[in-house]
C-alpha cells in the first residue's frame, strides 16, 4: 500500500502553450523503494495532445527565427536555475526513479553540463562556402549551405535517467530553434515537469515546449502526426523500432538498448579493470543501456581478475537511496527484479554458477556475478537492466572480439589492453557504435557522438550531433554574371 510522506506531497500541472494544466486524471508517482507517494501529476488527454502539436507548430514560427544570442541566453539560464536547484533535482530523482543520491547529485551536474554545451553549440550551427565554377557552363556561380531547424520534435524519454536523458532532447533541440513536445516516462515523470518550470522560466515562448504524461495509446499522435518532423526516442529496442514502423515520413533517432561488452587481455591493470567493471556493471543498479553485462577474460588473468573484483562487487551497499552510504537501491519495480532472478535461475539451470548474489528481496536485487553461461542464455544475449555480469574467459584475442558481437545489439564496448595492434583490430571489428579503451562502455561524458547500431538504434546524441538530426540542410546557388 502507497504510504504518505511526512509532508504534503507536491502536486505537478503539466504545460501545453505556455499554460500549466491540472486537468484529466490525477496520480501518484510512487517511490520504488517503499510505496511513499513522491508527488502527484495529471494524465493528460488526446484534446491536451492535439492542443500541444498545434502549439508547438505554431511557435515554431518564432523560435525558428531566433537569433542564436537569445537561443543561447534561454541554455545558459537553465543551466543556472538547475545548478541553484541542484538538491531538490537530486531529492526527486532519488525518490521517483529510485537512484541513490550520491548518483543522483551526478546526473544532476550531467544535465548542468548538457545544457551548458547545447549553448555553447547554439552559436555554432555553421555552414559552408561551395565553389561552382568546376565547369565552363557553371562560371560566376557559386553557393552556400545552412542548417535551418526541422521543426516541431516529439521526444519520449524513459525511466532511468528522467533529467539527463530529458536534456538531451530538450537542449539541442532549443539551440536548434525546435519545437517540443514531450512524453516523460510514466514512472518518473516529476524530474521533467519540474525541468519544464526552468524552461518557462527562461521565457522560451510559449508552446515551444509542451510536456504531457500521456498514455501510451494517448501518445500516438506523436509518433504518427506529419505536423511532428522529428521523433527522438531512448527506450527499450522492441519499442524503439515498433515507433519507428508508425512514425511515416518523420526522421526518427534511437537510442536503445544493449548489453555491453567488455574485453579485458593480459596486459591490463587488473586492479583498475577490476573497480571500474564494478562501476559499470552496478551503477544504479544496472540500470543503464550501457551497463556493463558482459566481461571477457583472457583465461591467463582470468582467477586473478577474480579475485580482484568479486571482494569490490561483496562490499557494495544495498538501502534506501536517500542513505549518502547507499551504492544500489531498488530496482524501478518489484517486476524488474523478478525478472532478473528468472533470468539468473534459467541460467543456474543451465549450468552457470552464482559467484556472488543472486537473491532478491522484493524490488531489492543483490549484486550478481555468474560464470559458466553460454551465449544463448538470456543473461548474455538480452539486455537484463539489473545488477547482473556474466565473467568468462577466453584464449584468443579475435575470439573475444566475437564474443562481444555475438549479440543483436552493438551500443558501445569497453577494452583493457595496452597493446595499439589489438586496439586497432578492436575498433575495425567490434560491431558498435564506440569502443571505449581503457575504460568500460559505460563510459559516457554528454558532448560526444552516442549511439549504437544493429538492435541499439539509430541516429547519433551529445549535443552538436544531435543538433545534426534536428536541422536540414538548405542549399542557396547564385549566379550573379
Amino acid at each position: 500500500m502507497a504510504q504518505q510522506m511526512g509532508v504534503a506531497a507536491k502536486q505537478y500541472a503539466f504545460l501545453v502553450e505556455g499554460r500549466w494544466l491540472s486537468e484529466g486524471e490525477r496520480f501518484d508517482v510512487l517511490a520504488p523503494q517503499d510505496g511513499r507517494v513522491v508527488g502527484s501529476a495529471f494524465r493528460a488527454t488526446p484534446a491536451h495532445v492535439e492542443a500541444a502539436i498545434q502549439a508547438s507548430v505554431g511557435a515554431f514560427e518564432t523560435t525558428r527565427k531566433l537569433p542564436a544570442w537569445e537561443r543561447q541566453r534561454v541554455l545558459r539560464v537553465v543551466a543556472q536555475g538547475i545548478a541553484d536547484r541542484r538538491e531538490e533535482f537530486a531529492r526527486v530523482l532519488a525518490l521517483e526513479a529510485a537512484k541513490p543520491i550520491k548518483s543522483a547529485r551526478l546526473e544532476v551536474d550531467r544535465t548542468v553540463f548538457t545544457f551548458t554545451i547545447a549553448a555553447e553549440e547554439s552559436t555554432r550551427i555553421y555552414g559552408e562556402w561551395l565553389p561552382l565554377d568546376l565547369q565552363a557552363a557553371t562560371a560566376g556561380r557559386w553557393a552556400i549551405v545552412r542548417r535551418f531547424p526541422v521543426g516541431p520534435i516529439s521526444s519520449i524519454t524513459p525511466f532511468n535517467f528522467p533529467l539527463n536523458l530529458v536534456a538531451h532532447k530538450w537542449a539541442p533541440a532549443i539551440a536548434a530553434g525546435c519545437t517540443i513536445v514531450h512524453k516523460p516516462a510514466p514512472q518518473t515523470p516529476l524530474s521533467s515537469l519540474l525541468l519544464a518550470e526552468l524552461v518557462a522560466q527562461a521565457c522560451w515562448p510559449a508552446g515551444g515546449l509542451n510536456v504531457l504524461p500521456l498514455s501510451n495509446a494517448d501518445a500516438a499522435p506523436l509518433v504518427a502526426d506529419e505536423r511532428m518532423k522529428l521523433l527522438t526516442f531512448t527506450g527499450s529496442s522492441a519499442v524503439g523500432w515498433e515507433l519507428k514502423k508508425q512514425a511515416g515520413k518523420k526522421r526518427v533517432a534511437l537510442e536503445l538498448g544493449g548489453n555491453a561488452g567488455v574485453v579485458i587481455h593480459h596486459d591490463a591493470d587488473l586492479e583498475y579493470a577490476a573497480e571500474r567493471c564494478v562501476f559499470g556493471g552496478f551503477s544504479y543498479s544496472g540500470q543503464s543501456c550501457i551497463s556493463v553485462q558482459r566481461i571477457f577474460v583472457h583465461r591467463s588473468i582470468f582467477e586473478k581478475f577474480l579475485a580482484a573484483f568479486l571482494p569490490r562487487v561483496e562490499k557494495l551497499k544495498l538501502g534506501d537511496p536517500l542513505d549518502e552510504a547507499t551504492d544500489l537501491g531498488p530496482l524501478i519495480s518489484q517486476e524488474a527484479a523478478r525478472r532478473a532472478a528468472e533470468w539468473v535461475e534459467e541460467a543456474v539451470a543451465a549450468g552457470a554458477r552464482v559467484l556472488c548474489g543472486g537473491k532478491r528481496q522484493g524490488a531489492m536485487f543483490d549484486p550478481t556475478v555468474l560464470t559458466g553461461t553460454r551465449p544463448d542464455l538470456r543473461v548474455n544475449c538480452q539486455e537484463i537492466f539489473a545488477p547482473v555480469v556474466t565473467v568468462e574467459p577466453y584464449d584468443d584475442f579475435a575470439q573475444a572480439v566475437r564474443q562481444v558481437n555475438h549479440t543483436n545489439y552493438g551500443l558501445q564496448a569497453g577494452l583493457f589492453t595496452r597493446d595499439a595492434k589489438l586496439i586497432s583490430n578492436a575498433y575495425e571489428d567490434l560491431e558498435v557504435g564506440g569502443v571505449i579503451v581503457g575504460d568500460v562502455p559505460t563510459f559516457r561524458i554528454d558532448h560526444m557522438p552516442y549511439g549504437g547500431v544493429r538492435d541499439s538504434g539509430l541516429g547519433r546524441e551529445g549535443l552538436r550531433y544531435a543538433i545534426e538530426e534536428m536541422t536540414e540542410r538548405k542549399l542557396l546557388v547564385m549566379n550573379l554574371r
